[in-house]
């Protein structure tokens, strides 16, 4: 079959092939309901394919979004692209998804890759983004990126991100309120990365609330990778050591589900024996056994509001009104392993 063009829709519609860009286009000039039908319609009835990178290279942008994550792998990564990928696809965009793999290189070369494609806009969840990386936005003048899920302090640049240290606050002030004599902390590796990162801000939480209590953190914080396996590997060794603790909190839901695999095999009891609590309300985290408690981030608003900024045009413009940093409440999520009992709660 011959190919459709954009010719035969309008002549089919009875108007301009530049009426027919601009309803596939949504513009840039308006077109009256009627015709807007019309052109519709032909472009059903004709089977009708706009080319899209004809059209990327026409308006120097595509209805691509570009994301970078650290590690896919990881649930709650997993989620918050998902609900991107999500919103995004309501906006018309498609999402190209890279991890990082925790690597400055990796992430440079998806920056760069995703930049040079014209992307409508890129989503970035970094480690910090590098001296590198923040060159190769400003290669791009025209680009639009939003740091979601961490900003460091030294970065101007716009970004979505939650309470994390009132977060983790409110978990360690639940567990102490169980009668603990004191909690730990599951925070990152030896490596874990500056501050500005949402584990250090967990951790500074719990240094809070240890404080507010008169209680003392040293040696009470202890190095754990940031996945299940090996927070319980972790867990198992410090679970058979003698004056081990009575109640935990993880700095994600994943090393609080590594810490309940251990706890089980150790021979101790979920809450009896040791209270548990993570943070990020994976959905995993409401069918462990016992359900965890933990800290809820609003994924899905926040997924929201970093589509919604990445194809924000203003900003591309100096002195904009447009918010630097939006930063969206945590809620503690109740449930058994931290020694309550009944169904969940959820309390600001």
């Amino acid at each position: 079959m011959p190919k459709v063009t954009r010719d035969d829709v309008a002549k089919l519609a009875g108007t301009s092939t530049a009426v027919v860009s601009y309803v596939i286009n949504n513009g840039p000039r308006p077109v009256a309901p009627a015709t807007r039908e019309r052109v519709l319609a032909a472009i059903a009835e004709l089977g009708y394919r706009p080319n899209s990178v004809a059209q990327a290279m026409a308006s120097r942008r595509t209805n691509l979004i570009g994301m970078v994550v650290p590690d896919a792998r990881q649930p709650f990564f997993a989620e918050l692209s998902h609900a991107v990928e999500r919103v995004a696809s309501e906006r018309g965009k498609i999402v190209l998804l890279g991890n990082s793999d925790y690597t400055g290189d990796r992430e440079i070369h998806y920056v760069r890759a995703f930049l040079g494609m014209r992307v409508a806009g890129l989503i970035l969840i970094s480690q910090g983004p590098s001296e590198q990386t923040t060159a190769e936005f400003a290669a791009y003048d025209d680009s639009r990126v939003v740091l979601l899920h961490r900003r460091p302090a030294s970065s101007d640049d716009v970004a979505v991100v939650t309470d994390d240290v009132g977060g983790a606050e409110k978990a360690v002030q639940h567990l102490l309120g169980h009668g603990h004599p004191y909690v730990a902390c599951f925070g990152g590796p030896v490596t874990a990365p500056a501050p500005g990162d949402p584990v250090i801000d967990h951790i500074e939480g719990w240094r809070r609330a240890m404080a507010q209590a008169g209680l003392p953190t040293e040696g009470r914080l202890i190095d754990a990778p940031f996945d299940r396996y090996g927070a319980y590997q972790v867990a198992v060794e410090l679970l058979r050591s003698p004056g081990r603790p009575t109640a935990i909190f993880c700095s994600t839901d994943d090393q609080a589900i590594g810490v309940l695999r251990a706890a089980r095999e150790v021979g101790l009891t979920v809450p009896t024996d040791l209270a548990v609590a993570g943070f990020d309300d994976l959905p995993e985290a409401a069918f462990s056994d016992p359900p965890l408690t933990t800290i809820a981030s609003d994924r899905d608003a926040m997924a929201r509001a970093a589509v919604d900024l990445v194809l924000d045009d203003s900003l591309l413009v100096p002195g904009s009104d447009t918010p630097r940093v939006r930063r969206f409440p945590s809620r503690l999520v109740v449930r058994r392993s931290c020694g309550c009992s009944g169904p969940a709660e959820t309390r600001p």
